[in-house]
This record gives C-alpha cells, sequence and structure tokens, in this order.
C-alpha cells in the first residue's frame, strides 16, 4: 500500500457498507493505523463497521473540526511524514468535501504529499444526479442564513443565479427545521421555478423528487428531522 493520506468515505446513514463503499476501501482502512477524523467515537463505530477485526486499542486518532486550530492541524501530518499512511474520516460522506477534513488536506498539498481519495456516497453529488437539473454547473451553499428577512434576500439571490447563469443552487437546513425552509422556499421562489427535494439518500426510507414550486404546494412530504437537501432550478 502507497503511503499517502487517504480521503475515506462514511455511509451518509444506517446503511449496509457493501452497498455504497468498493471492497478496496476496505483494504485500504485495514492498512491504516493514523485516523484524522471529525468525531472519535463515530469513527470509531465506522471502523468496527468496515471490518470487525478491527483492534481499535491500536490506532491513533486526531480530532478535526471547526474548532480545531490551525497549529493543530498542521501537527497531525507528523505520522505521514515519518512514513506511515493516514486516513481522514468524516461524520457521513465524503471527507473534505463541505468538511473540516479540507483543512488537513490543504496542508498536505502544500508540504507536497500524496493525497487519495477513495470512492464512496456524497450527498450532494447524489442529490444533483436525481433531480434532473444541470450537472454540468451547479453550487452548494450549505446552510442559509437564520435570519427570516436574511434568509428570504439569499434565497431570492440563489433563485436569480439559476435564471441568469443557468446554474443549479444546493442548500441544506438542520434536519428539525427542514419543513420550515420547505415553507420559506414555496413563499418566496417563482411558481415556475423548480424545486428537488433529496431526503435519507442511500438510506431506508429514501426519497428524492422534483417539481415545481405551484406544483408542490399542497403536497408536501414530511421532513422533520430527515438529512436532507434541496436543489432549485429552472
Amino acid at each position: 500500500m502507497e503511503v499517502a493520506l487517504y480521503l475515506l468515505p462514511v455511509t451518509l446513514g444506517d446503511t449496509p457498507i457493501e452497498k455504497v463503499l468498493p471492497a478496496y476501501n476496505r483494504e485500504i482502512i485495514s492498512g491504516i493505523k493514523y485516523f484524522i477524523v471529525e468525531d472519535v467515537r463515530s469513527a470509531r463505530r465506522f471502523l468496527k463497521k468496515v471490518d470487525s477485526a478491527i483492534c481499535i486499542d491500536e490506532l491513533t486518532f486526531y480530532t478535526l473540526n471547526k474548532h480545531t486550530s490551525p497549529e493543530d492541524i498542521s501537527g497531525y501530518l507528523k505520522p505521514l511524514l515519518e512514513g506511515h499512511s493516514m486516513g481522514v474520516i468524516s461524520e457521513a460522506g465524503c471527507p473534505a468535501v463541505a468538511d473540516p477534513g479540507a483543512d488537513v488536506v490543504a496542508i498536505a498539498q502544500r508540504r507536497n504529499l500524496k493525497v487519495v481519495p477513495l470512492v464512496g456516497p456524497s450527498s450532494i453529488i447524489l442529490s444533483v444526479m436525481g433531480s434532473g437539473f444541470n450537472g454540468q454547473s451547479f453550487a452548494f451553499h450549505g446552510y442559509l442564513p437564520i435570519d427570516p428577512a436574511e434568509r428570504t434576500k439569499r434565497l431570492k439571490e440563489l433563485e436569480t443565479r439559476v435564471y441568469a447563469e443557468n446554474q443549479t443552487q444546493l442548500f441544506i437546513e438542520t434536519p428539525y427545521r427542514n419543513q420550515k425552509m420547505l415553507e420559506e422556499i414555496l413563499k418566496t421562489c417563482r411558481p415556475q421555478t423548480k424545486l428537488c427535494i433529496a431526503a435519507n439518500i442511500t438510506c431506508e426510507g429514501e426519497y428524492i423528487k422534483t417539481k415545481s414550486i405551484k406544483d408542490w404546494k399542497g403536497h408536501l412530504p414530511e421532513l422533520n428531522k430527515i438529512p436532507c437537501i434541496f436543489l432549485i432550478y429552472k
């Protein structure tokens, strides 16, 4: 196995590993002893799910989240510099995509260290695939503002970009606020604008549906506490 910083995708929920991750990922994971993770507890659970024979006590974990200082992150790569492969694990999906893992990848690139992204589920890519929207030009914006007036303003800006730039716009909300976000989209966007709701991607109860704003009204799914991505296009 080549010494590198391996970016290790994680399931998007309680999905069988073999459904979304290649066997090759398991081979790579089995050869790594040093992991940079968003949450140690969930990373341990994931690794045991990948291979129950893994001895967790022999592994070293470095926590990387939005509170981790740049100095700490820089020090995390010491094992890699000493010739040991390392793995980056996110909470869900692909590390370094809308994820703090990007910070350690940037440092590895600056130091000319080999970075190897592995194949796995990305809710952003899968939602674009299932939407029927423009997959050549799209933008993911993460969370929109919490303030109602600011959120409405931002939604209008994104909708303007749909028509001006022919670009698919994606965003998310905290699961318990999904229903409120959905109502805001229907209230703010033009009747002819199309909205795709992509929820529980790759998991039981997966729901991916595209309709115009006009057609969604009065026919809303129950999205409370379900991981979901919203996409708008023309």
